[in-house]
């Protein structure tokens, strides 16, 4: 993960640490480390034991307005998503979930938000 990406990233999930006591779903939000660069052992390891290329960055297992759960792929303004990214997106909303792109922290906490009907 590039580091505007973490620390974007990082600003959702300060902010959820804070509202937690006001709303305990978001104690659920996590982090799926998928990205990053990985010494080749570690990577087929890791591999192996059930990652999966594409995999948005956050997720929120709630169900609420009908889905299952709500996943959130953290990108920077100049980011793109990758070809991978947008096919996992894709599947994830077949298969009823909530998923979307936040493009910067700001945009991520009122997915939350929406999501949770947080005013």
């Amino acid at each position: 993960m590039r580091q505007l990406e973490r620390a974007e990233q990082c600003a959702v999930i300060q902010w959820a640490a804070l509202m937690e006591r006001q709303h305990p779903e978001l104690a659920l939000l996590f982090a799926i480390p998928n990205g990053g660069s990985r010494h080749k052992l570690e990577a087929i390891n890791l591999k192996r034991s059930g990652v999966r290329p594409g995999i948005p960055d956050l997720c929120l297992p709630v169900s609420r307005h009908g889905y299952h759960a709500l996943y959130v792929e953290m990108k920077s303004e100049k980011g793109k998503v990758s070809t991978t990214q947008v096919a996992m997106i894709d599947r994830l909303k077949e298969v009823g979930n909530y998923a979307t792109v936040a493009t910067s922290a700001e945009y991520a906490i009122n997915m939350l938000k929406w999501y949770l009907g947080i005013k």
